[in-house]
């Protein structure tokens, strides 16, 4: 071989060697090249799905490409992850986490269909702090009657979640071992027929966010005694917090975020970030959201991680600590 062969060779090899390593970024350059799928882990109704078909036509507008929402309720979100994990790793399938299914669902007895540390978080979304429901019927007006409505009929005041393992259940196990009241469970497959049934009077109480119980609140169909936040919601200013109305370090708040399963690209999780944060930056987005009492967050993913570790040692605490009962 001589000298002109040899350096012929050696460019080519150099050229073969960058385009190699270019392709993964020009593969992610054209994200996304298809439909986003976002999964929402609970049925129509519920904040989640609420919150999922208010960001996607707007994430449609900055991404250029079709948001479809698709429900898959069940297991307090963990279908819904499940299935996330288990599509292509190309960033085109997300979903929606929450505080349940990432913080609380590994400390609870029934084993996962995953390992959440395998989950990879793209953006905490927004806080969206619990009002404390009752039904109308319900002969109470504040938290202190609501105790003492209980107190005197034990075993016989219910609540009602979006599931076994949610953080609406937990709120409701956490509210019966700080105060010592005897209050059952009542389990549903989402957040629209529980707030039904607290609508009608089979279930007596139930905490969920303002997003999808507002509604209900404006026509007096059912009556919030307070919110479990530890401040005041912009949309409900006459509300007091649980800390006012005399429930001491009861601050269940929970989130909601986007996340996707292992091993999708980073310039489609930068992308999905990036597109979420301007959304989030939008003022329509900002004064539905702080109207409807979710506090918008918008984080990096590195914020996003750090925050879950933090979260779930908290949770896992509190788990514990209220002697859930599934």
């Amino acid at each position: 071989m001589n000298k002109k062969q040899a350096l012929t060779l050696s460019v080519t090899q150099t050229v073969a060697a960058v385009l190699i390593a270019c392709a993964p970024l020009a593969h992610a350059a054209d994200y996304p090249n298809k439909p986003v799928r976002l999964i929402v882990g609970f049925a129509p109704g519920g904040s989640n799905d609420i919150i999922a078909r208010l960001l996607a036509p707007k994430l449609e507008a900055v991404l250029k490409q079709s948001v479809v929402v698709e429900n898959r309720p069940g297991a307090a979100g963990n279908i819904a992850a499940d299935a996330a994990i288990k599509a292509a790793a190309d960033g085109h399938t997300v979903f929606m986490c929450t505080t349940g299914t990432l913080s609380i669902q590994p400390f609870l007895p029934q084993r996962m269909p995953f390992d959440v540390e395998t989950i990879t978080p793209i953006t905490q979304i927004g806080n969206t702090p619990y009002l404390m429901l009752v039904s109308k019927d319900l002969p109470v007006a504040t938290v202190g009657e609501f105790l003492k409505y209980a107190r005197e009929n034990p075993g016989k005041v219910n609540y009602a979640s979006s599931g076994n393992g949610t953080t609406a259940h937990l709120a409701g196990e956490m509210l019966r071992s700080n105060a010592k009241i005897d209050i059952v469970h009542v389990p549903y497959k989402g957040a629209g027929q529980a707030m039904v049934d607290l609508n009608s009077g089979r279930v007596s109480l139930m905490f969920d966010q303002a997003v999808s119980s507002l509604p209900y609140l404006q026509s007096g169909a059912l009556k919030a005694l307070a919110v479990a936040n530890d401040h005041r919601l912009r949309g409900l200013p006459d509300l007091p917090t649980t800390d006012e109305a005399g429930l001491k370090n009861f601050n269940p708040t929970p989130w909601t975020g986007l996340c996707a399963g292992p091993g999708i690209p980073p310039e489609a999780v930068r992308t999905l970030q990036q597109a979420t944060a301007q959304v989030l930056a939008d003022p329509e987005i900002r004064e539905r959201f702080q109207r409807d009492g979710i506090e918008p967050v918008g984080s990096t993913p590195e914020q996003f991680a750090a925050f879950l570790k933090a979260d779930r040692a908290k949770w896992g605490g509190l788990v514990k600590n209220a002697d859930v009962q599934l």
